[in-house]
């Protein structure tokens, strides 16, 4: 595993450009942490709520569709609001793909981004390794449990809102878990946490079949076999398709929905290899098909 992935981009892109997309979603995760806490902190109450149900400038509902779901299995009748909010975050996650919440708006992942980078640093091989389908068998559970218990128990110990509790109130053992994530994915599992545990990615990757916004190995001729986006990719397994599928005629479209559309394979590559584009641009019908059979077995 290269400890300096993304170092030849750095030399012939500049720094700057190849790191773009990871410092916009950088400021993207931190800019939606300031709007929550510029009301409990300064008195700013642009977006009062949390990350789960939230109100911005006093008219705009927005709601997290997985807590939303809980909540009306374990009996609640939510607000008329709530299902705006809902319907609201549900179109935006399916036009632009639901792991996109992973990479560009969960906190966590700027915990899990750290054990991975340094996972790099301290060349560290090897590790556990679950299913990947094991993080549905989780959902499914905190989808089971509200029905026993009458109650959202997932929210008890999800660390997205554990994360944002300890940001917004000081909570301090709420660190205690954060911590332990980023121990896990250092220590034992790489990506362990995103790519096979959390319930909340797993919701998210089922909003992303028809997802309009994909990323493209347009340029993969170009590829010159570093390896580098395969060790920075949170999701690797969806690399292998459209960067090497020309001759079983798969287009250069990343068609899994696995795809968190996190931009680092765009930024470490040397020779531009990767870009954002739609699903639709430069595939074939065949390709587009051969495609979609592929993400149907790398759920």
């Amino acid at each position: 595993m290269p400890q300096d992935a993304g170092k030849e981009a750095i030399q012939v892109k500049g720094w700057l450009k190849a790191q773009k997309w990871l410092i916009l979603r950088r400021f993207s995760q931190l800019g939606i942490l300031a709007l929550f806490v510029a009301g409990p902190w300064f008195g700013l109450w642009v977006v009062k709520g949390n990350l789960a149900s939230s109100l911005t400038l006093d008219f705009l509902p927005l709601t997290d569709p997985y807590i939303l779901l809980q909540a009306m299995i374990s009996g609640v009748a939510p607000e008329t609001a709530a299902f705006v909010g809902a319907a609201i975050v549900l179109a935006f996650y399916v036009l632009v793909g639901g792991r996109v919440y992973c990479s560009w708006v969960c906190p966590v992942n700027m915990v899990t981004d750290a054990a991975a980078w340094l996972r790099r640093k301290l060349r560290i091989r090897g590790g556990s390794r679950a299913s990947r389908s094991t993080r549905y068998w989780i959902l499914a559970l905190t989808l089971v449990l509200p029905v026993i218990t009458g109650g959202i128990v997932w929210e008890l110990v999800n660390p997205v809102s554990i994360m944002f509790r300890g940001i917004v109130f000081s909570m301090g053992l709420a660190w205690i878990l954060i911590l332990a994530i980023f121990l896990f994915d250092l220590l034992i599992s790489r990506n362990g946490w995103c790519g096979h545990y959390c319930p909340v990615g797993a919701f998210y990757n089922l909003l992303s079949n028809h997802a309009i916004l994909r990323v493209s190995a347009t340029n993969r001729e170009a590829c010159d076999d570093c390896m580098d986006c395969f060790n920075v990719c949170p999701e690797p397994q969806v690399i292998k398709p459209a960067l090497k599928g020309a001759a079983k005629g798969i287009g250069p479209i990343i068609m899994a929905n696995q795809c968190t559309n996190c931009g680092r394979c765009i930024d470490v590559c040397a020779v531009d290899v990767f870009q954002f584009n739609n699903r639709y641009s430069n595939l074939s019908k065949s390709g587009f098909q051969a495609a979609k059979e592929y993400s149907k077995h790398t759920v």
